[in-house]
């Protein structure tokens, strides 16, 4: 039976943190071995907050950065394939022909939209960030996924692309699967700050690659229970930043409820959480950290990874393409084209 396929993956921004591990790459692992799996570093999405050169500049640091955080959370080249999308030529093709399909009311309503602008300190909507669903569409009807792994945030942008697809299969006959979200059963992590999703830019990550040192000097530095001035003041659980870390990484989980029982009766301070945190973090983080290590050290070879994955993609997306434009008959096109003008130089004798 044919595996189904799965597209998800990551802008080259910078390096991966916990609340890229609990939002998807957590659920890339467990799925690698169930489904065929397509893992694409976004660079060209990059562009529609950050088309700057000195930006353009650090993307190939940050595409080996984000193929090594990969390897070293698990997921296997032998069974996935992680590939580079500006590499993929194919992607502008099929976006150029999604665009026809959707109109800019609708993409104006997607609600993550004018989060990224703001968030990038963009006043006005660039034609590129409007635009990004269409070539995310492009990005998953090209490996032609059944299903792809976000968080809550970008479920939006999957509808988008179901939306596509449906439009295109009716317009042309069937093509593309409808792809469904999966969505990350943990959902966002927020920042250490408490007050936004984990984010780098806000500088409230903890980064996958954090040394032992880093990662406790973050997590006691982080927001708790404002209204708790000492700690024989009962303390709120619900909502509390340090205590969400505790349930998604911390596996003892008779700890973690004894904490929060004397937390809430203001039996426990807040430092005693915080380097219980810190353990917890510490240990989940030091196979990730030494498998990294391990493969930071073998030269090339997350460019090698990067670079098969991209030859393997490109050779699905070739024939993805001339599924859709046979199907839209637009391929025809050229093809009468270049028979005619074939016939015309046979009959003048042109060699």
């Amino acid at each position: 039976m044919e595996r189904k396929r799965i597209l998800t993956g990551d802008r080259p921004t910078g390096k991966l943190h916990l609340g890229h591990y609990v939002g998807s790459l957590a659920n890339r692992v467990r799925l690698q071995d169930e489904y065929e799996c397509f893992f694409i570093i976004a660079d060209l999405h990059t562009l529609t907050t950050k088309p700057e050169k000195e930006y353009i500049e650090v993307l190939a640091d940050n595409v080996r950065s984000a193929a090594l955080d990969y390897l070293a959370v698990g997921i296997d080249p032998a069974k996935s394939v992680i590939y580079l999308q500006s590499a993929v030529p194919e992607v502008i093709e099929l976006s150029l022909f999604f665009q026809n399909l959707i109109t800019v009311p609708r993409l104006s309503r997607v609600p993550s939209l004018k989060e990224m602008a703001q968030g990038a300190g963009i006043e006005e909507m660039p034609f590129g960030l409007l635009g990004y669903p269409v070539l995310q569409a492009a990005d998953i009807l090209l490996p032609r996924a059944h299903l792809v792994p976000v968080g809550k945030d970008n479920v939006a942008h999957v509808e988008v692309t179901r939306e596509i697809a449906r439009r295109f299969n009716y317009l042309y006959g069937e093509t593309f699967p409808i792809p469904d979200a999966m969505v990350s059963e943990y959902g966002s992590l927020v920042g250490t700050d408490g007050n936004a999703k984990m984010s780098k830019s806000l500088n409230n990550a903890i980064f996958l690659s954090d040394d032992a040192k880093t990662v406790e000097k973050r997590v006691m530095s982080m927001y708790t229970d404002p209204k708790r001035v000492s700690a024989d003041v009962p303390g709120t659980v619900e909502g509390n930043p340090v205590f969400q870390y505790h349930d998604a990484f911390n596996p003892d989980k008779a700890e973690v409820e004894d904490l929060k029982s004397r937390y809430r009766l203001g039996k426990v301070g807040d430092v005693e959480v915080k380097e219980k945190l810190a353990r917890a973090l510490n240990t989940f983080l030091d196979p990730i950290r030494e498998r990294r290590s391990k493969y930071e050290a073998q030269s090339g070879l997350a460019d090698e990874v990067v670079y098969d994955g991209t030859m393997r993609m490109r050779e699905e997306a070739r024939a993805t393409l001339n599924l859709a434009k046979k199907a839209m008959g637009i391929s025809a096109v050229w093809n009468r084209v270049s028979r005619k003008a074939e016939e015309a130089k046979k009959r003048r004798g042109d060699k």
